[in-house]
């Protein structure tokens, strides 16, 4: 018997209680009528925390209402929070203000149905970040369950969430694919060296995704690994979308012609998968925060300030993104669209802080091939001047550098391999811009690939870049990767890559100018 503890990816030892069972594959009951006290059987999230603000999160069992316990002693506070209902599958979230910044905090959180039935606690850690310079440090990486790999008792889980908890960062950026739901999952996969990898499964997972209950299947999924939970308790997350969490390389108004599918409208799927995604992340009331756009759905792009030496600014380079074409067109192309991207510009010129992380789901300069003409990502493995998507990072580069916004890193994921690539203007077609590192580090938990090739037009070259065989699965676990930022008092940022056995793999320290 298995005892049950996330592009469809690694390992598992996952306790299946939100199913209630134990054993390779786990029924999935999430709206059955429970007797006894609510329980939180996918556990507890805190996200986008700043100085004096943060979002906890948490799943009943039943509906119920979310409550928070804040402080001891003296300081302690409740807070009532919203219901959780099946309209929002039974997750809630509490936004926390007026925190005090540069402390740690451990907020209690508990479900209580409408007769006053109090339920499980559970506790949620993490540390605002400082007003005044002090260091701290973070890790990031993406790529959850994809490719075939998914939860595997026999590995240990999902080690690679067990490693990034390990460096004790004070927060963690998931660069995307936090699902696979056009990936489904087998109980078996048979690996090149003839070793057995074993899945463990729920229906959800055994096919694509396509309603609003499948795509919540494969959030839920995810956090029966108890490596997940385990450090999403204790470290916050800034989450971002991609690709996967509806299905491969889309763009709006795509019509899949994949057999897989009965509902081919691409719209329609990332609706629902938006709506599961926002209810499966700890990202709060952002209305009440202001951010919304412009068509008035929340936003996924936002800045989280971090105090006087980082801000980090986490982008959404698939909601507006354009039609997968040959890419070369001589006219501005999004991937930004203009509203992020004018929103992008203005936020960096008023940074105050010494760093500026930009965390990107797609990379820049690496060439993303979508079949044999069209392209995924903004390169397009021409040479020469911008074309296509290029034309918006290329406006970009420029603006930063008329505006004299300093002290730049990008962070990505994406291509499952890890990369640390300079960008230079004396090396590229498009000169007008200042120098900066994009690091690239992934799959935590999937298959991996790589290398691609990188588009010279801003001049990157691959300084370090480590890889793994074609869908290499997670089991040695030295083909994947995470990265880990370390910002000190004094502004030196130290930037690593390492392997999701805890190896460094590559490291720079970088002065702020």
């Amino acid at each position: 018997m298995v005892q049950v503890n996330r592009r469809t990816v690694m390992s598992g030892a996952f306790v299946a209680a939100s199913a209630g069972v134990w054993g390779p594959r786990a029924a999935a009951t999430p709206h059955v009528v429970r007797r006894g006290r609510p329980s939180l059987p996918n556990g507890v999230m805190s996200g986008d925390v700043s100085t004096h603000t943060g979002t906890v999160w948490a799943r009943s069992d039943r509906p119920a209402r979310l409550f928070a316990q804040v402080g001891r002693g003296r300081d302690r506070h409740i807070i009532r929070g919203p219901w959780a209902t099946p309209a929002t599958d039974l997750t809630a979230t509490i936004d926390l203000r007026r925190l005090r910044p540069g402390c740690d905090q451990d907020v209690q959180l508990w479900f209580e149905t409408g007769d006053g039935l109090r339920g499980e606690r559970q506790t949620v850690s993490f540390r605002t970040a400082p007003t005044h310079r002090a260091s701290q440090s973070f890790v990031w990486s993406g790529d959850t369950c994809g490719q075939g790999w998914g939860i595997n008792p026999d590995v240990g889980g999902m080690v690679g969430y067990r490693a990034m908890l390990n460096t004790r960062p004070d927060f963690f950026i998931h660069s995307g694919d936090t699902i696979y739901a056009d990936g489904p999952l087998a109980d078996k996969v048979v690996e090149p060296d003839g070793q057995i990898w074993r899945n463990i499964l729920i229906p959800e997972v055994t096919k694509v995704a396509e309603t609003l209950s499948e795509y919540r299947g494969r959030h839920r999924y995810n956090h029966l690994d108890d490596n997940l939970r385990t450090m999403y308790a204790q470290v916050p997350v800034l989450a971002q979308w991609d690709d996967h969490e509806t299905v491969n390389n889309w763009y709006p108004g795509e019509i899949l012609d994949d057999p897989q599918y009965t509902e081919r409208r691409v719209d329609v799927l990332a609706a629902r998968a938006r709506k599961a995604w926002f209810e499966w992340q700890p990202l709060g009331d952002q209305d009440r925060r202001g951010q919304r756009t412009s068509d008035g759905r929340n936003r996924i792009y936002r800045k989280v300030s971090r105090g006087r030496n980082l801000d980090v600014f986490c982008v959404d380079m698939r909601t507006y993104k354009s039609t997968n074409t040959s890419n070369v067109e001589k006219h501005r192309v999004p991937v930004f669209g203009r509203e992020q991207l004018s929103w992008l510009i203005r936020e960096l010129r008023r940074s105050r802080a010494t760093w500026k992380v930009i965390a990107a789901d797609l990379p820049l300069g690496l060439v993303i091939p979508d079949g044999e003409t069209a392209f995924e990502g903004l390169a397009n493995g021409e040479p020469g001047a911008p074309l296509g998507r290029e034309h918006e990072i290329a406006y970009l580069l420029r603006e930063l550098k008329r505006h004299q916004v300093s002290n730049l890193l990008w962070v990505t994921a994406d291509v499952h391999y890890c990369a640390a690539h300079h960008y230079d203007p004396a090396r590229a077609a498009f000169t007008d811009f200042d120098p900066f590192w994009e690091l690239v580090a992934g799959p935590i938990s999937a298959g991996a690939f790589g290398p691609s090739e990188l588009d010279s037009t801003f001049g990157p070259t691959a300084v370090f870049r480590k890889f793994g065989t074609t869908n290499q699965s997670p089991r040695k676990g030295d083909a994947h990767f995470f990265g880990h930022v370390d910002v000190a008092d004094d502004g030196l940022l130290t930037a690593s890559l390492r392997d999701i056995t805890g190896a460094v793999l590559w490291r720079r320290d970088l002065q702020p100018v």
